[in-house]
């Protein structure tokens, strides 16, 4: 186990220290390094951990191909305020976006909304089919809205919200389950209209059923 945990504490670190020689050769050439070739090595960066082109194959890690750029740069934002309290956003994105200015918070977010993701592997039947249902009708005897509703009819997102089809099922899980509590701003919307008369049979089903959606 602390084997575990020194391996992955010190894999954000090695990200950091590139990201700090980033910005010192900015400092020190600013001639030579120029905003778009910052951006340029801060992908690489985040591509380490969530996939060349933001497709991640890491069920842990989130896919950032295709995400609105709003969203995006929104979300980074608040990784650099600490807004995100979450366990992986203190481990990994704390650190990482203390060394983002604007230009390249912005520049990220434009480069991964023109990625693509690929769908993930489909559930079994009957399960993926409970999911269809709660993402375009929600759950009505319990007030549960439909994912379409701020997500858009192919979970596609729009400007602060986010895309879904295609994420990773146990990504989506773990942030339902996070919206329930304090550890995620701006989720009072998710927490009191969908997640918390949710099941976690009924999480899990959305979740494989947005996996596999293009």
């Amino acid at each position: 186990m602390m084997l575990e945990r020194r391996t992955r504490s010190a894999i954000p670190t090695a990200l950091i220290l590139v990201l700090a020689a980033t910005v010192v050769e900015a400092g020190a050439a600013q001639d030579v390094l120029t905003p778009e070739r910052i951006v340029e090595r801060a992908i690489h960066v985040c591509d380490a951990c969530h996939g060349e082109g933001g497709d991640s194959r890491k069920p842990d890690m989130p896919k950032l191909a295709g995400q609105p750029a709003i969203y995006l740069a929104d979300q980074l934002r608040s990784f650099r305020a600490q807004k995100r309290s979450d366990s992986t956003a203190q481990a990994y994105m704390w650190g990482i976006s203390a060394l983002l200015d604007e230009n390249t918070i912005e520049g990220l977010a434009e480069y991964y909304e023109t990625q693509q993701p690929t769908p993930g592997k489909p559930g079994k039947a009957a399960q993926m089919e409970i999911g269809r249902r709660i993402f375009e009708e929600g759950i009505p005897a319990r007030k549960v809205r439909p994912c379409t509703k701020c997500h858009g009819d192919d979970g596609e997102g729009e400007s602060v919200f986010p895309r879904i089809a295609g994420q990773h099922a146990d990504y989506i899980v773990r942030q339902l389950k996070e919206f329930g509590t304090k550890l995620r701003p701006h989720g009072v919307i998710m927490a009191k209209r969908v997640v918390q008369p949710m099941n976690n049979e009924e999480m899990e089903a959305v979740a494989a059923y947005l996996q596999a959606k293009q």
